[in-house]
């Protein structure tokens, strides 16, 4: 297995699963009476919390809603085809090795 395949295949399914916690984080923003400090709630804002703190800075909330998990999970969505696509460039880098 080479370094490019390596590659593809460690990135593919944490950009998948970084996507799939981030579509859960939208769904919890529609109950806020959800306390995300306790289980399993925390299990999805763990590891999304780190990548929203910085764009929430850059980005207010519109009419009182936080859009950033909709938007990291359109940066996510666009890196895995960019990266891992039918035309992606770790995919044609697989190719040619």
């Amino acid at each position: 297995m080479t370094g490019v395949n390596l590659t593809a295949w460690i990135l593919g399914p944490v950009l998948g699963l970084m996507t799939f916690l981030f579509i859960f984080r939208i769904i919890l923003t529609w109950y806020p009476q959800v306390d995300l400090n306790r289980l399993p709630f925390n299990l999805i804002a763990w590891p999304t919390e780190p990548f929203l703190i910085p764009l929430r800075k850059l980005v207010t909330p519109i009419g009182g809603v936080d859009i950033t998990p909709i938007i990291w999970v359109g940066i996510l969505s666009l890196l895995r085809e960019i990266l891992l696509g039918q035309q992606g460039l770790i995919t044609m880098m697989s190719r040619v090795s």
